[in-house]
């Protein structure tokens, strides 16, 4: 039986559809399925092309406190970070990018909903020992409230002690669309029953009940008031000696292999470089007896640093072996800045906690050899609220009517777009340790303001002429002040940040 194909006369009357068709009539493979094949490739190149390209992996590494200049390819000479700087080299990186907080819980809040922490009333790091989590006791679902001395001026803002259920993840946005999703290492958003695997990953190891591991040589584990807490997951297949870098590298190759057929996702948080520094035994010795140049002088802490790009590495040749590294987004990045007691971050100044660009600004490198080009680096500022959005855009996703900050990076990482027109925010309205007071930031263009909600009120700076952040010119430009101030205020309220009152105990 003769089947008759009527083709439209745009179709018939073209030479690429004809041309197509007699190199088909050669090769004797003509037929109904492939003759409408080629006519979709020509009315509908777009539907035809996203046929042919299958949905992008994506490998979102997180190292945990790394600074911004604790890397190769931002400046340090005396840490060694050979893959990580590859990445640079064959991706893209910003230069100007930000964690959404000084400190961690906050930034992976942001990472995962795409939301501002302030939005999330989930503002500064949670506690590991709050509301009997450390016997175990699972919360419920309380915020917490930190406890300020008596001589502070401002009352404490309650912060959340888990992120709830109830917020959209990215995991949850990519499992919906075929990803299977995987987490691996640190959390730090809540204990069981909120953990990862709660809020859409299909598979989680190495997540514990605290923002730093309990110990990096395994069995993992420490006695607290004479309770043993160890991280459960990774007691299968322990290994004599074992760094839990390593362990943590070894959990995601192995699901990378497992899951090499389908489209996933793997979070990758690295506990390191968060304290206690403990560096891996075999790394050690090497940094002591290297030259020490720059500002970063601290062997023990080089070696940490060290042992996490060496498993960075087993991940890309992971990728690179099974073929994948063509359709895999590999992201790097840190969930703010460097410790100052074990890192230098200049000539940023400060570190993790403050307000200043030591303490927000972070390493930034994204990674797609199908869509972007390599060696790029670009003076754009974002922010992790932008993580949702990006991959989205790259799983051919709609995030829908819900409430999302961030933008989607794919106009500039495809150099469509060279600007944008935004502000970015902070609100750390706590205090953390002797001299971090509540605080509030935003970043519009070069300018950048800090307001404090107790001491001196607010500190203006140019980040275009004034990187290190040495000339206040909050006198100088009043007027400046008053806009930012102006623009500060109206997304404290749109986003019903807690502000601070003066304390019931102000003298």
């Amino acid at each position: 039986m003769t089947r008759v194909i009527l083709l439209p006369k745009a179709v018939i009357k073209n030479d690429r559809f004809l041309q197509m068709l007699k190199t088909s009539q050669r090769s004797r493979k003509i037929s109904r399925a492939r003759i409408l094949l080629l006519v979709g490739a020509l009315l509908c190149p777009g539907y035809f092309l996203a046929q042919q390209e299958s949905k992008p992996n994506i490998v979102l590494i997180i190292v945990d406190d790394l600074g911004w200049t604790d890397t190769g390819f931002n400046g340090s000479q005396y840490y060694e970070t050979p893959h990580m700087d590859q990445l640079a080299l064959e991706g893209a990186n910003f230069t100007q990018a930000y964690a959404a907080s000084a400190v961690c819980s906050p930034t992976r809040a942001s990472i995962v909903t795409g939301k501002y922490p302030a939005r999330l009333q989930l503002t500064t790091h949670i506690p590991s020992m709050a509301k009997g989590w450390d016997m175990g006791i699972p919360p419920g679902n309380a915020e917490l409230t930190l406890n300020h001395p008596a001589s502070r001026k401002q009352s404490g803002i309650p912060n959340r002690n888990h992120l709830p259920l109830e917020e959209v993840t990215i995991a949850e946005i990519l499992k919906e669309a075929g990803y299977f999703t995987g987490y691996i290492g640190k959390w730090h958003l809540g204990h069981d029953p909120y953990h990862p695997i709660h809020q859409g990953f299909d598979w989680q190891a190495g997540v514990s009940n605290w923002g730093q591991p309990m110990s990096y040589y395994s069995p993992y584990q420490r006695n607290v008031k004479g309770v043993i807490h160890r991280i459960e997951s990774l007691r299968q297949g322990l290994q004599d000696g074992e760094y839990l870098t390593d362990r943590l590298g070894r959990e995601a190759v192995g699901f990378i292999r497992r899951n090499r057929q389908k489209p996933f996702f793997l979070q990758l948080a690295f506990y390191s470089v968060h304290t206690p520094i403990q560096p891996p035994r075999d790394k050690v010795a090497y940094f002591e007896q290297k030259e020490k140049t720059g500002n970063h002088q601290n062997s023990a802490y080089a070696a940490m640093i060290y042992k996490v790009d060496e498993n960075i590495g087993r991940v890309m040749n992971t990728l690179k072996e099974l073929g994948l590294e063509e359709n895999t987004i590999v992201v790097l990045y840190s969930d703010n800045g460097g410790l100052l007691r074990v890192t230098s971050n200049e000539p940023l100044r400060k570190g993790k906690g403050y307000a200043y660009e030591g303490g927000i600004r972070v390493p930034l490198v994204i990674k797609f050899p199908r869509r972007i080009k390599e060696g790029q680096a670009i003076d754009i500022p974002v922010t992790s609220v932008d993580f949702l959005p990006t991959f989205c855009e790259a799983a051919g996703i709609k995030t829908g009517p819900r409430q999302v900050d961030g933008k989607s990076l794919w106009p500039v990482l495809a150099n469509r777009k060279t600007r944008f027109e935004r502000s970015l925010y902070w609100h750390f309205p706590h205090y953390r340790g002797d001299d971090i007071v509540p605080y509030s930031i935003i970043r519009h263009g070069e300018w950048k303001l800090i307001k404090r909600y107790e001491g001196k009120e607010f500190e203006l700076f140019n980040l275009r002429e004034d990187a290190p952040e040495k000339v206040d010119l909050a006198v100088e430009m009043p007027m400046k002040v008053k806009e930012l101030d102006a623009k500060l205020e109206k997304w404290i309220k749109n986003t019903g940040a807690g502000i601070p009152k003066p304390s019931i105990n102000k003298d």
